[in-house]
């Protein structure tokens, strides 16, 4: 079967990289759907200038396909819908998270096609006992229904360890565009650059960094690596990250400046070492490793509570709570490096964003 084509300018975005943060899922204090807000988060990311959104992802909190819960349809419809009212003048992507056994990554694939998604990021979450075949096969039949960005999961949330042969060969995949690295981990971050960079499509697939603990690092690095006697660089160009559901206007920032420095060629200035630096420390106070990441989701939504885009942390999960700590460790970063927020940002258009009650 042909692969799936993705809009040219939609792929020309993919390929130069661009910042796409993972969407968050706004709750009342009954941990129904605040519609209000959750609609309010996808414009803050839209104006914010971020080359797209991800929407049914971890982030957005897995149990949203939950029997008794049904939240998949309407947050990937409300994301979209927001999206086509903005009017953009410019290409903006939508990824869709997809999840599950073949059958319901393929029900969520062609419901995704269906509002208007240009990619699917196909988590292996929940399927420890799946073999890498079976994972491939799934992949392909994914592929079939939307173009796929591949998914490295880290274990600690749900994903598991994949092979440097599992992703070479997934690299071969016609319809794999794209792929997230988030294991974060160096080791098996190298083995999926190494991996597409041996293969036929090294041209043809975008990576982005997952990896929240190492964002600029990931960003700023050109790989090089040996491939048939001869030398093959390949970068990673953009960003699928929850890190960026907060402060989205700076790493839209932050990247503008990656790339400038990127077509430039002009060297990298040690001052965004230093903010690789503190901006790892910031993730390490949202996304809580000490406790497993057992915070990260409601650290995500602390941030944005205090910011006003949510009402409180409450997830679909009543037992994710900020960790103990937690919260001393968010104060402490937000006055430690005032400069990576965008408060200001966020206060000037909120009112907007939230329309009426």
């Amino acid at each position: 079967m042909t692969a799936l084509q993705l809009k040219p300018e939609v792929d020309a975005l993919l390929q130069r990289g661009t910042v796409i943060p993972a969407h968050p899922l706004a709750l009342d204090a009954s941990r129904r759907l605040d519609e209000r807000r959750q609609r309010a988060l996808s414009r803050y990311y839209i104006e914010s200038g971020a080359g797209g959104i991800a929407v049914g992802v971890h982030t957005t909190q897995f149990e949203i396909r939950d029997p008794g819960i049904g939240l998949f349809e309407p947050v990937l419809r409300m994301a979209a819908e927001e999206v086509d009212e903005a009017g953009l003048d410019r290409t903006f992507i939508k990824v869709a998270g997809i999840c599950g056994p073949t059958d319901q990554a393929l029900r969520e694939a062609e419901l995704a096609v269906k509002l208007g998604y240009d990619l699917g990021l196909v988590s292996t979450g929940g399927l420890d006992s799946w073999s890498e075949s079976e994972l491939l096969e799934r992949t392909e039949a994914i592929a079939d229904v939307i173009p796929v960005f591949g998914f490295y999961l880290q274990p600690a949330v749900g994903g598991k360890r994949l092979s440097y042969e599992f992703w070479r060969e997934m690299a071969e995949i016609p319809g794999v565009k794209a792929i997230k690295m988030a294991p974060f981990n160096r080791y098996q971050t190298l083995d999926v650059v190494r991996a597409v960079c041996e293969s036929s499509r090294r041209e043809s697939i975008a990576l982005y960094t997952g990896n929240d603990d190492n964002i600029v690092a990931d960003l700023l690095t050109t790989y090089r690596f040996k491939v048939g006697g001869m030398k093959v660089e390949k970068r990673i160009v953009g960003g699928l990250l929850g890190h960026w559901a907060v402060w989205t206007r700076k790493a839209v920032e932050l990247m503008s400046q990656i790339i400038d420095l990127r077509e430039s060629g002009e060297n990298i200035p040690h001052e965004l070492l230093t903010r690789s630096m503190e901006i790892s420390d910031a993730n390490a106070a949202f996304f809580d490793p000490g406790h497993d990441f057992h915070g990260c989701i409601p650290g995500i939504h602390e941030v944005l509570r205090r910011q006003g885009l949510l009402e409180g942390r409450w997830c679909l999960n009543p037992a994710e709570q900020l960790s103990p700590g937690q919260m001393e460790e968010i104060d402490r970063v937000y006055h430690a490096y005032p400069h990576l927020n965008d408060d200001d940002f966020v206060h000037r258009h909120l009112a907007k964003w939230l329309g009426s009650p």
